[in-house]
């Protein structure tokens, strides 16, 4: 199998390109910094910044405009929206000591545009995070979560669509199968 280069579009920063995957496409005007870790087949939009210490997994999309800080970890096949934002200090203050709390995207996560991931939180694997929330607590896997703060609206299959329990199992059109266990769920096998 054919190898696929890294592009970096000639108006990119990008201070260490071995540190970047095959087949990754970096736009104009973003930044990623020496020790930023960028796997295979990912797409980081314009004016994206990815911090020393910062860690993208393969096939992950960063929309125009986000920053990813040291110590944020997004897994593979994460989708960031346009804008969103990745806080990296719970109580900032300007030259003081910074206390950085890691925040970890488990993978097939989707955080929509103009989203604000506050520190510390891990959001579970296939999560989906709406446009415009506030995260400021951990989210399970495969929930709906939205609002301001953001709160919890239900589960999704990891084809996006809502799943309803009867009581507590859920069959999605697509063919997966869920059962419901308090307050997650667990995927069964075929």
């Amino acid at each position: 199998m054919k190898k696929k280069k890294a592009f970096f579009h000639p108006k990119a920063l990008v201070d260490s390109k071995k540190e970047i995957g095959e087949g990754t496409r970096v736009w104009a005007f973003a930044h990623v910094m020496k020790g930023a870790a960028v796997g295979r087949d990912c797409n980081i939009g314009d004016h994206a910044f990815l911090e020393t210490g910062s860690s993208v997994g393969d096939r992950v999309t960063v929309k125009n405009g986000v920053s990813v800080w040291q110590d944020v970890t997004l897994e593979d096949d994460v989708f960031v929206g346009p804008n969103a934002v990745f806080t990296n200090d719970l109580w900032p203050i300007s030259r003081a000591a910074c206390q950085f709390l890691p925040t970890r995207v488990k993978k097939g996560a989707c955080i929509g545009a103009n989203a604000t991931i506050v520190c510390g939180v891990v959001i579970g694997e296939y999560a989906f995070i709406g446009a415009g929330s506030t995260v400021t607590r951990d989210v399970p896997d495969h929930a709906l979560y939205y609002g301001n703060p953001a709160r919890f609206h239900g589960f999704l299959c990891r084809c996006r669509q809502k799943l309803n329990f009867f009581p507590t199992t859920a069959v999605c059109p697509c063919g997966l199968k869920f059962k419901k266990l308090k307050n997650k769920i667990q995927l069964l096998p075929r």
